[in-house]
Protein backbone atom coordinates (compact mmCIF):
# COMPACT_ATOMS: atom_id res chain seq x y z
CA UNK A 1 0.00 0.00 0.00
CA UNK A 2 1.20 3.47 -1.20
CA UNK A 3 1.88 6.09 2.04
CA UNK A 4 0.38 9.01 1.54
CA UNK A 5 2.25 12.27 0.38
CA UNK A 6 3.57 14.54 3.10
CA UNK A 7 3.48 18.00 2.52
CA UNK A 8 5.73 20.65 4.86
CA UNK A 9 4.09 24.04 4.45
CA UNK A 10 6.92 25.65 5.70
CA UNK A 11 9.38 24.08 3.28
CA UNK A 12 6.52 24.53 0.75
CA UNK A 13 6.77 28.32 1.37
CA UNK A 14 10.27 28.31 0.92
CA UNK A 15 10.60 25.80 -2.01
CA UNK A 16 8.32 27.56 -4.17
CA UNK A 17 8.68 31.00 -6.28
CA UNK A 18 6.06 34.11 -4.66
CA UNK A 19 3.19 33.57 -6.99
CA UNK A 20 0.22 35.35 -8.29
CA UNK A 21 -2.07 34.73 -5.29
CA UNK A 22 0.63 35.94 -2.49
CA UNK A 23 0.62 38.96 -4.79
CA UNK A 24 -2.68 39.32 -4.34
CA UNK A 25 -3.31 38.54 -1.07
CA UNK A 26 -0.19 41.10 -0.11
CA UNK A 27 -2.43 43.72 -2.43
CA UNK A 28 -5.33 42.92 -0.59
CA UNK A 29 -3.93 43.27 3.04
CA UNK A 30 -2.66 46.60 1.46
CA UNK A 31 -5.80 47.63 0.71
CA UNK A 32 -7.44 47.21 4.08
CA UNK A 33 -4.52 49.61 5.85
CA UNK A 34 -5.00 51.40 3.05
CA UNK A 35 -8.36 52.08 4.13
CA UNK A 36 -7.06 52.12 7.89
CA UNK A 37 -4.57 54.54 7.13
CA UNK A 38 -6.97 56.80 5.67
CA UNK A 39 -9.66 56.80 8.34
CA UNK A 40 -6.80 57.08 11.20
CA UNK A 41 -5.34 60.17 10.27
CA UNK A 42 -8.82 61.16 9.03
CA UNK A 43 -9.56 64.03 11.61
CA UNK A 44 -6.20 65.31 11.41
CA UNK A 45 -6.81 66.66 8.08
CA UNK A 46 -11.14 68.07 9.12
CA UNK A 47 -9.83 69.43 12.73
CA UNK A 48 -8.98 72.78 11.21
CA UNK A 49 -11.85 73.19 9.56
CA UNK A 50 -14.10 71.91 12.67
CA UNK A 51 -11.96 74.31 15.20
CA UNK A 52 -13.59 76.72 13.32
CA UNK A 53 -16.88 75.35 12.22
CA UNK A 54 -17.40 74.23 16.01
CA UNK A 55 -15.58 78.07 17.58
CA UNK A 56 -13.68 75.55 20.39
CA UNK A 57 -9.90 75.79 20.73
CA UNK A 58 -7.33 73.66 18.96
CA UNK A 59 -6.87 71.85 22.33
CA UNK A 60 -9.93 70.89 22.92
CA UNK A 61 -9.59 67.91 19.81
CA UNK A 62 -6.80 66.14 21.93
CA UNK A 63 -9.63 63.84 23.48
CA UNK A 64 -11.15 63.31 19.99
CA UNK A 65 -7.55 62.52 18.71
CA UNK A 66 -6.36 60.25 21.58
CA UNK A 67 -9.80 58.49 22.05
CA UNK A 68 -9.26 56.87 18.58
CA UNK A 69 -5.65 56.24 18.94
CA UNK A 70 -6.71 54.67 22.83
CA UNK A 71 -9.30 52.56 20.32
CA UNK A 72 -6.58 51.65 18.82
CA UNK A 73 -4.63 50.45 21.71
CA UNK A 74 -7.52 48.06 22.89
CA UNK A 75 -7.90 46.65 19.33
CA UNK A 76 -4.36 46.10 19.04
CA UNK A 77 -3.84 44.30 22.37
CA UNK A 78 -7.05 42.30 22.15
CA UNK A 79 -7.64 41.18 18.83
CA UNK A 80 -3.97 40.86 18.31
CA UNK A 81 -3.85 37.78 20.35
CA UNK A 82 -7.60 36.89 19.52
CA UNK A 83 -6.34 36.23 16.24
CA UNK A 84 -3.93 33.44 16.85
CA UNK A 85 -6.53 31.47 18.34
CA UNK A 86 -9.54 31.80 15.81
CA UNK A 87 -7.77 32.64 12.73
CA UNK A 88 -6.48 36.08 11.09
CA UNK A 89 -9.24 36.31 7.97
CA UNK A 90 -12.15 36.28 10.50
CA UNK A 91 -10.57 38.95 12.43
CA UNK A 92 -9.31 41.28 9.30
CA UNK A 93 -12.61 40.95 7.73
CA UNK A 94 -14.92 42.19 11.01
CA UNK A 95 -12.49 44.87 11.67
CA UNK A 96 -12.64 46.26 8.38
CA UNK A 97 -16.74 45.99 8.02
CA UNK A 98 -16.50 47.67 12.17
CA UNK A 99 -13.75 50.55 10.81
CA UNK A 100 -16.11 51.33 7.44
CA UNK A 101 -19.35 51.68 9.74
CA UNK A 102 -18.19 53.80 12.37
CA UNK A 103 -16.21 55.99 10.17
CA UNK A 104 -19.39 56.21 8.09
CA UNK A 105 -21.61 57.27 11.20
CA UNK A 106 -18.80 59.87 12.50
CA UNK A 107 -20.00 62.19 9.44
CA UNK A 108 -22.83 62.40 11.14
CA UNK A 109 -21.27 63.58 14.34
CA UNK A 110 -22.20 67.29 15.73
CA UNK A 111 -20.23 67.86 18.58
CA UNK A 112 -17.24 66.64 20.57
CA UNK A 113 -18.43 63.97 23.01
CA UNK A 114 -20.07 62.40 19.65
CA UNK A 115 -17.31 62.92 17.93
CA UNK A 116 -14.75 60.98 20.66
CA UNK A 117 -17.73 58.13 21.09
CA UNK A 118 -17.41 57.24 17.14
CA UNK A 119 -13.58 57.81 16.91
CA UNK A 120 -12.80 55.34 19.53
CA UNK A 121 -15.10 52.61 18.31
CA UNK A 122 -13.50 53.33 14.88
CA UNK A 123 -10.06 52.77 16.27
CA UNK A 124 -10.83 49.32 18.28
CA UNK A 125 -11.28 48.67 14.55
CA UNK A 126 -8.12 50.06 12.79
CA UNK A 127 -6.24 48.96 15.95
CA UNK A 128 -6.99 45.08 15.17
CA UNK A 129 -6.68 45.10 11.59
CA UNK A 130 -3.31 46.22 11.41
CA UNK A 131 -1.44 43.39 13.19
CA UNK A 132 -3.28 40.78 11.58
CA UNK A 133 -2.62 41.88 7.90
CA UNK A 134 0.79 41.93 9.12
CA UNK A 135 0.91 38.20 10.61
CA UNK A 136 -1.16 37.03 7.29
CA UNK A 137 1.26 38.47 4.77
CA UNK A 138 4.30 37.10 6.53
CA UNK A 139 2.99 33.49 6.81
CA UNK A 140 2.51 33.63 3.10
CA UNK A 141 5.94 34.57 2.79
CA UNK A 142 8.98 32.69 2.27
CA UNK A 143 11.56 33.56 4.62
CA UNK A 144 14.17 35.04 1.73
CA UNK A 145 10.75 37.85 0.86
CA UNK A 146 9.15 37.79 4.16
CA UNK A 147 11.01 41.50 4.98
CA UNK A 148 10.95 42.97 1.93
CA UNK A 149 6.77 41.44 1.10
CA UNK A 150 5.75 43.15 4.62
CA UNK A 151 7.23 45.99 4.55
CA UNK A 152 5.86 46.97 0.89
CA UNK A 153 2.83 45.82 2.36
CA UNK A 154 2.74 47.96 5.25
CA UNK A 155 3.27 51.22 2.82
CA UNK A 156 -0.65 50.82 2.05
CA UNK A 157 -1.19 52.48 5.51
CA UNK A 158 1.08 55.77 4.74
CA UNK A 159 -0.54 55.81 0.82
CA UNK A 160 -3.74 55.63 3.23
CA UNK A 161 -2.99 58.47 5.08
CA UNK A 162 -0.88 60.39 2.30
CA UNK A 163 -4.06 60.29 -0.08
CA UNK A 164 -6.99 60.66 2.76
CA UNK A 165 -4.99 64.52 2.88
CA UNK A 166 -5.42 65.26 -1.21
CA UNK A 167 -9.03 63.66 -0.85
CA UNK A 168 -9.35 65.96 1.97
CA UNK A 169 -8.20 68.99 0.45
CA UNK A 170 -10.21 68.06 -3.04
CA UNK A 171 -13.45 67.39 -1.16
CA UNK A 172 -14.01 69.80 1.71
CA UNK A 173 -14.05 73.00 -0.67
CA UNK A 174 -17.25 71.27 -2.39
CA UNK A 175 -18.52 68.63 -0.28
CA UNK A 176 -17.83 69.83 3.07
CA UNK A 177 -15.68 67.76 6.29
CA UNK A 178 -18.40 65.15 6.63
CA UNK A 179 -17.68 63.83 2.91
CA UNK A 180 -13.99 62.97 4.45
CA UNK A 181 -15.63 60.62 6.39
CA UNK A 182 -18.53 59.58 4.44
CA UNK A 183 -16.11 58.41 1.59
CA UNK A 184 -13.82 56.53 4.72
CA UNK A 185 -16.60 54.77 5.88
CA UNK A 186 -17.82 53.66 2.43
CA UNK A 187 -14.56 52.30 0.87
CA UNK A 188 -14.09 49.73 3.53
CA UNK A 189 -17.71 48.18 3.26
CA UNK A 190 -17.14 47.98 -0.48
CA UNK A 191 -13.76 45.75 -0.16
CA UNK A 192 -15.66 43.66 2.79
CA UNK A 193 -17.20 41.46 -0.14
CA UNK A 194 -13.95 41.28 -1.65
CA UNK A 195 -12.04 40.00 1.65
CA UNK A 196 -14.72 37.03 1.49
CA UNK A 197 -14.33 36.20 -1.74
CA UNK A 198 -10.55 36.19 -2.05
CA UNK A 199 -8.93 36.46 1.13
CA UNK A 200 -7.37 32.92 2.73
CA UNK A 201 -6.58 32.02 6.02
CA UNK A 202 -2.89 31.41 6.78
CA UNK A 203 -1.62 27.88 5.81
CA UNK A 204 0.55 27.75 8.86
CA UNK A 205 -1.88 28.69 11.55
CA UNK A 206 -4.29 26.06 9.98
CA UNK A 207 -1.38 23.57 10.48
CA UNK A 208 -0.84 24.13 13.68
CA UNK A 209 -4.49 24.44 14.62
CA UNK A 210 -5.08 20.79 13.25
CA UNK A 211 -7.88 22.38 10.70
CA UNK A 212 -9.42 20.05 8.19
CA UNK A 213 -6.77 19.33 5.87
CA UNK A 214 -9.14 19.37 2.74
CA UNK A 215 -9.50 23.24 3.35
CA UNK A 216 -5.42 23.24 3.14
CA UNK A 217 -5.45 20.86 0.28
CA UNK A 218 -7.74 23.56 -1.55
CA UNK A 219 -5.47 27.00 -0.27
CA UNK A 220 -2.17 25.34 -1.05
CA UNK A 221 -3.66 24.52 -4.97
CA UNK A 222 -4.75 28.03 -5.21
CA UNK A 223 -1.51 29.34 -4.13
CA UNK A 224 0.82 26.95 -5.42
CA UNK A 225 -0.51 25.44 -8.93
CA UNK A 226 2.55 24.17 -10.01
CA UNK A 227 3.05 22.14 -7.07
CA UNK A 228 1.51 18.39 -7.32
CA UNK A 229 -0.33 18.33 -4.06
CA UNK A 230 -2.07 14.72 -3.53
CA UNK A 231 -5.59 14.58 -1.83
CA UNK A 232 -4.94 12.55 0.68
CA UNK A 233 -1.76 14.54 1.32
CA UNK A 234 -0.40 14.81 5.39
CA UNK A 235 0.14 18.11 5.97
CA UNK A 236 3.07 19.23 8.65
CA UNK A 237 4.80 21.88 10.05
CA UNK A 238 7.92 22.18 11.79
CA UNK A 239 7.18 24.88 13.75
CA UNK A 240 6.05 25.10 17.70
CA UNK A 241 2.96 24.83 19.13
CA UNK A 242 1.87 25.00 22.88
CA UNK A 243 -0.92 25.78 25.32
CA UNK A 244 -1.67 28.62 27.55
CA UNK A 245 -2.39 32.20 26.87
CA UNK A 246 -0.14 33.07 23.71
CA UNK A 247 0.62 36.65 25.73
CA UNK A 248 2.76 34.55 27.84
CA UNK A 249 4.83 33.48 25.45
CA UNK A 250 6.45 36.99 24.55
CA UNK A 251 8.56 36.38 27.46
CA UNK A 252 9.52 32.72 27.35
CA UNK A 253 12.51 31.31 25.76
CA UNK A 254 14.96 34.44 26.25
CA UNK A 255 11.96 36.72 24.26
CA UNK A 256 12.11 39.28 27.39
CA UNK A 257 14.40 41.37 26.69
CA UNK A 258 13.22 41.50 22.68
CA UNK A 259 10.22 42.27 23.82
CA UNK A 260 10.70 45.16 26.14
CA UNK A 261 12.77 47.00 23.23
CA UNK A 262 10.15 46.40 20.34
CA UNK A 263 7.52 47.84 23.20
CA UNK A 264 10.13 50.89 23.87
CA UNK A 265 10.98 51.48 20.14
CA UNK A 266 6.72 51.41 18.93
CA UNK A 267 5.93 53.35 22.21
CA UNK A 268 8.31 56.33 21.06
CA UNK A 269 7.98 56.51 17.54
CA UNK A 270 4.06 56.53 17.75
CA UNK A 271 4.77 58.74 20.35
CA UNK A 272 6.30 60.54 17.63
CA UNK A 273 4.61 59.91 14.63
CA UNK A 274 1.60 61.13 15.92
CA UNK A 275 2.28 64.23 17.81
CA UNK A 276 3.50 65.38 14.31
CA UNK A 277 0.87 63.74 12.13
CA UNK A 278 -1.95 65.07 14.51
CA UNK A 279 -0.77 68.51 15.03
CA UNK A 280 1.29 69.07 11.72
CA UNK A 281 -1.20 70.58 10.01
CA UNK A 282 -2.47 72.68 12.53
CA UNK A 283 0.53 74.34 14.03
CA UNK A 284 1.52 74.80 9.93
CA UNK A 285 -1.35 76.61 9.21
CA UNK A 286 -1.00 78.65 12.96
CA UNK A 287 2.92 79.66 10.92
CA UNK A 288 1.11 81.54 8.62
CA UNK A 289 0.35 79.28 5.75
CA UNK A 290 -2.53 78.59 4.07
CA UNK A 291 -4.71 75.63 5.18
CA UNK A 292 -4.42 73.99 2.01
CA UNK A 293 -0.37 73.92 1.91
CA UNK A 294 -1.02 72.74 5.84
CA UNK A 295 -2.71 69.55 4.64
CA UNK A 296 -0.71 68.89 1.69
CA UNK A 297 2.70 69.43 3.67
CA UNK A 298 1.33 66.29 6.06
CA UNK A 299 0.04 64.00 3.42
CA UNK A 300 4.04 64.92 1.85
CA UNK A 301 5.20 63.53 5.59
CA UNK A 302 3.51 60.54 4.69
CA UNK A 303 4.24 60.16 0.62
CA UNK A 304 7.94 60.39 2.29
CA UNK A 305 7.84 57.85 4.71
CA UNK A 306 6.48 54.94 1.52
CA UNK A 307 9.52 55.96 0.48
CA UNK A 308 11.41 55.47 3.50
CA UNK A 309 10.22 52.13 4.02
CA UNK A 310 10.70 50.85 0.27
CA UNK A 311 14.48 52.08 0.49
CA UNK A 312 14.73 50.34 3.82
CA UNK A 313 13.34 46.93 2.55
CA UNK A 314 15.99 46.74 -0.14
CA UNK A 315 18.98 47.78 2.13
CA UNK A 316 17.70 45.98 5.37
CA UNK A 317 19.22 42.10 3.59
CA UNK A 318 22.89 43.72 4.25
CA UNK A 319 22.65 45.04 7.63
CA UNK A 320 20.77 43.86 11.08
CA UNK A 321 17.31 45.48 10.30
CA UNK A 322 16.80 46.60 13.67
CA UNK A 323 21.06 48.69 13.59
CA UNK A 324 19.46 50.25 10.45
CA UNK A 325 16.36 51.35 12.10
CA UNK A 326 18.73 52.85 15.05
CA UNK A 327 19.69 54.98 11.96
CA UNK A 328 17.16 55.95 10.63
CA UNK A 329 15.36 57.15 14.26
CA UNK A 330 18.77 59.27 14.30
CA UNK A 331 18.38 61.14 10.83
CA UNK A 332 14.48 61.61 11.85
CA UNK A 333 15.40 63.25 14.54
CA UNK A 334 17.72 65.94 12.66
CA UNK A 335 15.46 66.94 10.32
CA UNK A 336 12.61 67.12 12.71
CA UNK A 337 15.16 69.63 14.31
CA UNK A 338 15.53 71.40 10.93
CA UNK A 339 11.27 71.49 10.31
CA UNK A 340 11.33 73.26 14.03
CA UNK A 341 13.82 75.83 12.09
CA UNK A 342 12.16 76.35 9.10
CA UNK A 343 8.63 76.99 9.78
CA UNK A 344 8.57 80.59 8.27
CA UNK A 345 10.11 79.59 4.86
CA UNK A 346 7.91 77.37 2.36
CA UNK A 347 10.43 75.99 0.59
CA UNK A 348 12.70 74.75 3.70
CA UNK A 349 9.68 73.63 5.75
CA UNK A 350 8.56 71.13 2.86
CA UNK A 351 12.01 70.14 2.18
CA UNK A 352 12.09 69.58 6.31
CA UNK A 353 9.02 68.15 6.28
CA UNK A 354 9.30 65.42 3.48
CA UNK A 355 12.42 63.92 5.15
CA UNK A 356 11.07 63.46 8.39
CA UNK A 357 8.43 61.72 6.61
CA UNK A 358 11.21 59.76 5.13
CA UNK A 359 12.84 58.70 8.27
CA UNK A 360 9.92 58.36 10.90
CA UNK A 361 7.14 57.13 8.95
CA UNK A 362 9.62 54.96 7.23
CA UNK A 363 10.95 53.48 10.25
CA UNK A 364 7.51 53.17 11.77
CA UNK A 365 6.55 50.93 8.76
CA UNK A 366 9.57 48.75 8.81
CA UNK A 367 9.60 48.31 12.96
CA UNK A 368 6.25 46.67 12.32
CA UNK A 369 7.82 44.35 9.61
CA UNK A 370 10.82 43.81 12.23
CA UNK A 371 8.06 43.07 14.90
CA UNK A 372 6.49 40.56 12.66
CA UNK A 373 9.94 38.87 12.18
CA UNK A 374 10.97 38.31 15.93
CA UNK A 375 7.76 35.93 16.95
CA UNK A 376 7.27 32.61 15.24
CA UNK A 377 3.86 31.64 14.18
CA UNK A 378 2.32 30.88 17.17
CA UNK A 379 2.48 33.86 18.92
CA UNK A 380 2.90 36.60 15.97
CA UNK A 381 0.04 38.14 15.68
CA UNK A 382 0.42 38.48 19.67
CA UNK A 383 3.52 39.61 19.30
CA UNK A 384 2.62 42.69 16.51
CA UNK A 385 -0.23 42.90 18.36
CA UNK A 386 0.94 43.83 21.55
CA UNK A 387 4.07 45.51 19.90
CA UNK A 388 0.89 47.78 18.65
CA UNK A 389 -0.73 47.89 21.45
CA UNK A 390 2.12 49.38 23.66
CA UNK A 391 2.93 51.66 21.23
CA UNK A 392 -0.45 52.87 20.91
CA UNK A 393 -0.22 54.36 24.44
CA UNK A 394 2.47 56.20 23.17
CA UNK A 395 0.59 57.46 20.47
CA UNK A 396 -2.51 58.32 22.47
CA UNK A 397 0.30 60.63 24.69
CA UNK A 398 1.38 62.48 21.76
CA UNK A 399 -1.36 64.37 20.66
CA UNK A 400 -2.40 65.25 24.12
CA UNK A 401 0.92 66.99 24.80
CA UNK A 402 0.94 68.81 21.71
CA UNK A 403 -2.59 69.79 22.31
CA UNK A 404 -0.90 71.17 26.06
CA UNK A 405 1.73 73.23 24.22
CA UNK A 406 -0.50 74.75 22.09
CA UNK A 407 -2.64 75.40 24.56
CA UNK A 408 0.23 77.61 26.49
CA UNK A 409 1.01 78.98 23.02
CA UNK A 410 4.08 77.99 22.67
CA UNK A 411 5.83 78.18 19.22
CA UNK A 412 5.88 76.37 16.26
CA UNK A 413 9.41 76.02 16.74
CA UNK A 414 9.69 74.53 20.29
CA UNK A 415 6.92 72.06 19.26
CA UNK A 416 8.94 70.26 16.60
CA UNK A 417 11.45 70.62 18.90
CA UNK A 418 10.08 68.53 21.97
CA UNK A 419 9.84 65.18 19.27
CA UNK A 420 13.50 64.76 18.68
CA UNK A 421 13.68 63.31 22.54
CA UNK A 422 11.40 60.16 21.94
CA UNK A 423 13.40 59.67 18.87
CA UNK A 424 16.64 59.59 20.28
CA UNK A 425 15.31 57.06 22.88
CA UNK A 426 13.73 55.34 19.69
CA UNK A 427 16.81 55.04 18.31
CA UNK A 428 18.72 53.61 21.88
CA UNK A 429 15.89 50.72 21.57
CA UNK A 430 17.04 50.08 18.22
CA UNK A 431 20.58 50.06 18.89
CA UNK A 432 19.74 48.03 21.59
CA UNK A 433 17.64 45.25 20.08
CA UNK A 434 20.16 44.62 17.34
CA UNK A 435 21.90 42.91 20.23
CA UNK A 436 19.55 40.78 21.52
CA UNK A 437 17.54 39.74 19.15
CA UNK A 438 18.29 37.33 15.67
CA UNK A 439 17.24 38.63 12.57
CA UNK A 440 15.35 35.53 12.32
CA UNK A 441 13.23 34.54 14.92
CA UNK A 442 12.48 31.11 13.61
CA UNK A 443 15.87 30.07 13.87
CA UNK A 444 16.07 31.05 17.79
CA UNK A 445 13.24 28.57 17.65
CA UNK A 446 14.94 25.96 15.88
CA UNK A 447 15.79 23.87 19.06
CA UNK A 448 12.18 23.15 20.55
CA UNK A 449 10.45 22.69 16.95
CA UNK A 450 8.39 20.38 16.91
CA UNK A 451 6.16 18.58 13.87
CA UNK A 452 2.86 19.20 13.60
CA UNK A 453 1.08 16.60 11.31
CA UNK A 454 -2.46 16.61 9.89
CA UNK A 455 -4.22 14.39 7.61
CA UNK A 456 -7.49 13.25 6.51
CA UNK A 457 -6.76 10.20 8.62
CA UNK A 458 -5.00 12.45 11.86
CA UNK A 459 -7.69 15.12 11.68
CA UNK A 460 -9.69 16.26 14.71
CA UNK A 461 -10.57 20.18 14.95
CA UNK A 462 -12.83 21.33 11.80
Amino acid sequence: MTSPQTVDVTELFEAQPVGRRQIELMILCALVIFLDGFDAQALGYVAPVLIKAWNVAPSAFAPAFSASLFGMMIGALSLGPAADYVGRRRIIIGCTAMFGLFTLSTAFVSDIPELIGTRFLTGIALGGAFPNVIALTAEFSPARRRSAMVMTMVCGISLGSAVGGYAAATLMPGFGWRSVFAVGGVLPLVLVPVLLWRLPESVRFLTLRAADPSRLLIILRRTFPQAAISKDARFVAEERRVAGMTVVHLFRDGRTSRTLLIWTMQFMNLYNLYFLTSWLPTVINSAGHTLQLAVLATAMFQFTGIAGTLVFAQVVGRFHPCAALGVLYLCGGLFVVLTGLSTASVIPLLLAVACSGFCIVGAQNASNAVASLLYPTFIRSTGVGWAQGIGRIGSIIGPLVGGFMLSLHWQPKSVFLMAVIPTLLGAAAAFGLSRVAPADAQKDDAASMVAVDISASAHTLA
